[in-house]
């Protein structure tokens, strides 16, 4: 039997939901990089406005290493709705998601050297090739074996920094030395030929995720897997079922968010408590998320609010992808070259703005196709071969 992508009267739209909150959580975070040397600096210091600062802090608490995760999360969950597909067919599981993995990569070093070095889809690529050798392990050895990638190396790394802090009487600056970095990229960036700038675009990917191959790895693995648990348990598909589980998770979630979450605003800015911050209050915030977009889903009034996030989740790659080629022709020499002269705030609206445009982007272009331009070459990649994209002209009346 031949394999054939997923059917628009198959799909779970609460998946959607979310991944449209996960994409405009995932541009928050984004959003500063696009106009600004943050790899190398200290927000919190490095503006002065006290409306950038308040955006700052907003944006590190609400969504810094949430939405990451999140959307590791709906990538576990997916890769099982996909398997049970394949074997339903008799299909290779094995076989098309590596294919599907392949495509991924690809697209992603096309994005991460030629348009925006803060690229996640290598990441994501690379990662699930480990989620398809863990994909026979049961739900609940998932959960646990998630459960342990996050909890060990957590706790190592935070006994390591706290001793480093204690040696060094309080601890160290980790961005003193970039100056000469900072002034090369605001110089690079904003004047630059698309040559200097793909240098220095591949030199900023190299710096994040060379020597931090092993931590993003196991940030984006526990996250697949409590996707992929969250997935083979149908939760979806039971929230009726599960209603009681999903509150009471809800409410542990929401406390450990906000624990760790505000941890350095309320015991101090540091290494460690930044570590903890993102690598417990990340995940915690994660499955926050989801579990809030699933209960509010439940009742007509939620789900009338929450459906035009439904839209950017059905193109989530394209729309990931036309956030960096926009913003990067807005920043970059080679296009408006605004790179070094924007602030936080002023991130923060564009990224409403542009957010809110993508949705009525996303609905014109689903009224008259089946999937995002490049979801559909996403797909061709993975099946090998050619699926309609435009609908014909009874499937538009339908609607």
């Amino acid at each position: 039997m031949k394999a054939a992508p997923i059917q628009e009267k198959d799909r779970i739209i609460a998946l959607d939901m979310i991944r449209g909150l996960a994409i405009l959580g995932i541009f928050l975070v984004n959003m500063p990089s696009f106009f600004s040397p943050m790899l190398y600096v200290d927000q919190r210091t490095y503006w002065s406005d006290r409306l950038d600062i308040w955006t700052v802090n907003f944006v590190d608490i609400v969504a810094q290493a949430s939405f990451y995760t999140l959307f590791s999360f709906l990538f576990g969950y997916g890769f099982i709705i996909f398997m049970d597909r394949l074997k339903e067919k008799n299909l290779s599981v094995p076989k098309y998601f590596s294919r599907r993995l392949m495509v991924l990569l690809a697209i992603g070093c096309i994005h991460a050297f030629l348009i925006w070095h803060g690229d996640i889809l290598i990441s994501y690529a690379v990662t699930g090739f480990l989620l398809l050798l863990m994909r026979n392990m049961t739900s609940k050895a998932m959960v646990w074996t998630g459960i342990l990638l996050i909890a060990i190396p957590t706790f190592l790394l935070t006994l390591l920094t706290l001793l480093s802090m204690m040696m060094m009487d309080g601890g160290f600056d980790v961005y003193e030395g970039y100056q000469g970095t900072v002034l090369r990229s605001l110089e690079v960036y904003a004047n630059g030929t698309f040559m200097e700038i793909t240098r220095q675009r591949m030199e900023d990917w190299a710096f994040v995720n060379i020597a931090n191959s092993v931590f993003i790895v196991l940030s984006i693995l526990p996250m697949f897997l409590f996707g992929a648990a969250a997935a083979k348990e149908k939760w979806l598909q039971k929230v009726e079922d599960k209603l009681g589980f999903f509150k009471r998770l809800w409410v542990l979630t929401l406390v450990l968010s906000l624990v760790f979450k505000l941890l350095p605003y309320y015991a101090g800015e540091n290494l460690a408590t930044d570590y903890l911050q993102d690598s417990l209050g990340g995940p915690a915030s994660a499955v926050f998320y989801f579990l809030s977009i699933v209960l509010a889903t439940r009742k007509g009034m939620g789900l009338k609010l929450l459906s035009p996030l439904k839209y950017v989740g059905r193109m989530s790659l394209t729309n990931y992808l036309f956030q960096s080629i926009l913003c990067t022709f807005i920043f970059y020499s080679y296009g408006l070259g605004l790179y070094g002269n924007f602030q936080p705030f002023h991130g923060l609206l564009l990224c409403i703005g542009v957010y809110v445009i993508q949705i009525f982007l996303s609905k014109l272009w689903l009224s008259r196709h089946h999937y995002g331009p490049m979801e559909w070459l996403w797909r061709m990649g993975t099946y090998g071969r050619k699926s309609p994209l435009r609908k014909s002209p009874n499937e538009k009346m339908r609607e």
